[in-house]
C-alpha cells in the first residue's frame, strides 16, 4: 500500500542538485561566495582592492600625458587585471554545482563584461581602428559594479528604491505635467524673440528653472514671464526635496529579515535568511555537507 505524498513536499519540490560537488569546490565556494570566514573576508578586500586599482588604471590611461610617457607600463597593468578577473571568473563557474544559472544572472553578465573588451581590442588591427578600441577599453569602468555584490548596505539601499519607485514614478509624472503647462505658457507669453522658439525649447527652459539649475542661455525677458518663471523658481524647492523625503522614508523604515552573506554552491544566489536550509532560488540544499 503506498503512502500519500507529502503535502508540503508537492507545494515545494526541491530539484536535486545538478552535479556532486568535491569537497575542494565546496571549500573554493566558501571562499568566492561567502564572506562570513576569515578566509572569504579576506578574498572579498583583495579583490575590491584589484578592482579599484584597475579603475585608477583605465582612468589613469584617457589622460594623454600620462598615456604618452607610461602607455606601456599601464599596457601591462591593464592585462594583469584582466587576466587576474578571468581566473577569478573560471573559479566562480568550476564552484558552482549549476554554473550557467550564475553565467546569466546580474553579477556574472557583470564578471563577464569586465574582461571582455581587453580580449576584444586584440581582434581590432590596424590604426584605423584606434577609436573603436578606445570605446572597448572605456567598457572596462564597468567593473566598478562588481563592488555592489560585496557590500551589505546595497541591499537596504535597493529595497528603498524599490519601495519608493512608484511613489516617484507617480511625482515625476506630476513634474513633466508641470513642465508642458509652464513651458507652453512661456512659448504664448515670450515667443521668439526671447528665444522661446517652441513649446519644446520652451518646456526645456523650464525643466532648467525647476529644477534649479538654470544655465541662464534662455531667459524671460517680459515682467508677466518673469513672474511666472519666480513661480516656477520657488516650486522647484518642492521639487527638489519630494523624491529625497520619500527614499529617506524608506531608509529608516525598519527592514525585517536579516540575511547572511550564505551563497547556494549550485546556482550562487545569495541573501538567504541566517536560519535557511535549502536555497530561495533553485531549492538546493545549502549545507550539503
Amino acid at each position: 500500500m503506498s503512502t500519500a505524498p507529502n503535502p508540503d513536499q508537492r507545494s515545494n519540490p526541491r530539484p536535486p542538485v545538478d552535479r556532486k560537488l568535491a569537497p575542494w569546490q565546496l571549500r573554493l565556494h566558501e571562499i568566492i561566495f561567502e564572506a562570513d570566514t576569515p578566509a572569504g573576508k579576506l578574498f572579498d578586500i583583495l579583490l575590491i582592492f584589484a578592482i579599484f586599482m584597475s579603475v585608477i588604471t583605465v582612468m589613469l590611461d584617457s589622460v594623454a600625458g600620462i598615456r604618452a610617457q607610461y602607455g606601456g607600463a599601464l599596457y601591462i597593468i591593464e592585462w594583469f587585471f584582466t587576466i587576474l578577473f578571468s581566473v577569478e571568473y573560471l573559479l566562480r563557474i568550476v564552484s558552482l554545482g549549476n554554473p550557467a544559472r550564475y553565467a546569466r544572472s546580474f553579477y556574472g553578465l557583470v564578471d563577464f563584461i569586465s574582461v571582455l573588451p581587453t580580449y576584444l581590442s586584440l581582434l581590432v588591427p590596424g590604426s584605423q581602428y584606434l577609436m573603436t578600441i578606445r570605446v572597448l577599453r572605456l567598457l572596462r569602468i564597468f567593473r566598478i559594479l562588481k563592488l555592489a555584490q560585496y557590500l551589505n548596505e546595497t541591499e537596504i539601499l535597493i529595497k528603498a528604491l524599490r519601495a519608493s519607485f512608484r511613489k516617484i514614478a507617480i511625482f515625476l509624472f506630476a513634474v513633466m505635467t508641470m513642465v508642458l503647462i509652464f513651458g507652453s505658457l512661456l512659448y504664448l507669453i515670450e515667443g521668439g524673440e526671447s528665444g522661446f522658439t517652441s513649446i519644446g525649447i520652451s518646456c526645456y527652459w523650464a525643466i532648467t528653472t525647476l529644477t534649479t539649475v538654470g544655465y541662464g542661455d534662455i531667459s524671460p525677458q517680459s515682467p508677466l514671464g518673469r513672474a511666472v518663471a519666480s513661480i516656477i523658481m520657488v516650486m522647484g524647492y518642492g521639487v527638489i526635496a519630494v523624491p529625497t523625503g520619500i527614499v529617506t522614508a524608506e531608509l529608516v523604515a525598519p527592514i525585517t529579515g536579516k540575511v547572511s552573506t550564505q551563497a547556494c554552491p549550485v546556482c550562487g544566489a545569495e541573501k538567504h535568511s541566517y536560519d535557511a536550509r535549502y536555497c530561495k532560488s533553485c531549492g538546493s540544499e545549502l549545507n550539503p555537507d
